[in-house]
């Protein structure tokens, strides 16, 4: 637990003024965290990130988390759009199955081929939701949601839980806990509503909340499944105490897409 603090503290303290300041470092810093990601979905299947496969996913990857104000700038550049270099990677990885006589497989071009949109999309969305008008204040609520479901549902789960969710991917987690999970983001979120005056229909606040804790503990249990599939605890230990990011962003890996899903960000 010692060692789980320091290295939440370090990070908070790493991350935290990335966040609040925005922009270029910002996207930066999403690349980055992201490609760490994709590595860790990488060697889960046994795959290099540095091998022919692993780099043309790594392209598509940073194709897809281009932000919109970028594009203008790699389309006069290389004359491709975002979505014509996702088209030729995915091409390309086709095609290496052939050079490779079937040792690398459709089946392996499936996978890295959601691992880009599992990890991308949701980082995209990171850069996206910070740009928007008040950004800031909806990084926030989706933090709140996510830190409040995941503790409301570990201390609900811990001294209410009996029946179990879903035993065969997170034996742990238990309906009482998911449901709790759920009141604790309401309660958080009506919390941080009044301090910090998000302009928001209440109904529509408690919606999206309830909607996106809901949503956020299955993007967990995602994770999960992929973890107890092919046989780790963690995807990775860049974070002592945490395991790795996609331990860490699971969940907003699915909230913040959401959150432009529903138009709650403008």
């Amino acid at each position: 637990m010692k060692t789980r603090i320091i290295t939440g503290v370090i990070a908070a303290l790493l991350f935290v003024p990335f966040v609040i300041y925005g922009g270029t470092p910002l996207t930066i810093l999403m690349y980055v965290i992201a490609a760490i990601g994709l590595f860790e979905m990488l060697k889960m299947r046994k795959l290099s990130l540095f091998s022919v496969p692993g780099l043309l996913s790594l392209i598509a990857l940073f194709a897809m988390l281009m932000p919109a104000h970028w594009e203008k700038y790699v389309l006069d550049a290389t004359s491709f759009s975002k979505l014509e270099w996702l088209i030729m990677m995915t091409a390309l990885l086709l095609i290496y199955v052939v050079l490779k006589k079937n040792q690398f497989t459709f089946d392996d071009v499936g996978f890295l081929l959601v691992s880009i949109f599992y990890v991308g999309v949701g980082f995209y969305y990171f850069t996206a939701t910070r740009e928007a008008t008040d950004g800031l204040l909806y990084i926030v609520f989706a933090l709140v949601v996510v830190w409040s479901t995941d503790s409301g549902a570990y201390f609900v789960g811990r001294k209410l839980g009996k029946h179990k969710l879903w035993p065969e991917i997170s034996p742990k987690k238990t309906v009482e806990g998911f449901v709790g999970g759920i009141v604790i983001a309401v309660i958080a979120v009506t919390i941080f509503e009044l301090i910090s005056g998000l302009d928001v229909n209440w109904a529509v606040l408690l919606i999206v909340t309830v909607v996106a804790s809901i949503i956020g503990q299955l993007g967990d249990l995602v994770e999960s499944a992929i973890k107890r599939h092919y046989g780790v605890k963690d995807s990775g230990n860049i974070l002592p105490g945490h395991g790795g990011i996609l331990d860490r962003f699971d969940s907003l890996l699915f909230v913040l897409p959401l959150l432009h899903f529903l138009h709650f960000v403008g």
